[in-house]
């Protein structure tokens, strides 16, 4: 089997368990369960997407030099506890897998990145920014309606949506916000909070593979023009 990189950290694909796991959690998202199978979760979640995160991370590199791939959770590994402070939903788990490789300074979930996610039976992979902090959202308006880099966004993204299963996302607002000009030809993208592009299909097999690491960075690619673009205004 081919693997990326070296040595027993070399990233080889995750495995058949690696799915399962998330399909049996779903079906039990409770502490006891969790206990009982938290070796699974260690060695056939955790272990291969620390290694994943390090290929992926030097695959990514050759877009975006800049990118912060952190193989550890709560660095590019989201946990999988559920945030149950303010939500309805008590159920303590995360049923999904969440990697993130994020550019700048700022906490990850402020940054432009590229993100991974497995939910079986879909993965999903994306780009951009998923929620804009209220100072971001003001640079990202301002930057939407500028005659320059305005066009130079709706270009971006014309060129990415246009291909297959790229959709865009990040809609929220029902109302273009006060003060912008409604007839605006950019006037749709300030409705969002948020802004990114996401590529969601059946797992494919190449997630069982080293080939993971070529198949993301294919995706990742049509991306770039998009992130470098959040980069430049954001910072």
């Amino acid at each position: 089997m081919k693997k990326t990189g070296s040595g027993e950290d070399a990233f080889s694909g995750f495995s058949r368990q690696t799915v399962d796991f998330f399909v049996q959690l779903a079906r039990h998202n409770n502490r006891e369960w969790f206990e009982q199978n938290r070796q699974l979760y260690d060695s056939q979640v955790v272990a291969p997407a620390r290694r994943f995160v390090t290929a992926m991370g030097q695959k990514i590199k050759t877009l975006c030099d800049g990118i912060r791939a952190e193989p550890r959770v709560n660095g590019s590994l989201f946990r999988i506890y559920r945030d149950m402070r303010f939500s309805a939903d008590k159920s303590p788990y995360k049923t999904n897998l969440g990697i993130y490789f994020w550019e700048g300074n700022k906490p990850r979930l402020e940054s432009s990145g590229f993100y991974f996610h497995l939910e079986p039976p879909r993965m999903l992979l994306g780009g951009g920014v998923y929620i804009f902090s209220p100072p971001q959202l003001h640079r990202f308006r301002t930057a939407a309606v500028d005659p320059e880099s305005g066009q130079e966004l709706r270009e971006i993204l014309d060129g990415i949506v246009g291909l297959k299963n790229y959709q865009l996302g990040g809609k929220h607002f029902r109302r273009i916000p006060a003060g912008y000009d409604p007839h605006h030809p950019n006037s749709d993208l300030l409705l969002h909070n948020g802004l990114w592009i996401g590529n969601e299909t059946a797992i494919p097999k190449a997630f069982f593979s080293a080939d993971l690491v070529d198949y993301c960075w294919e995706k990742f690619h049509p991306l770039a023009p998009l992130h470098q673009w959040l980069v430049a205004i954001l910072r």
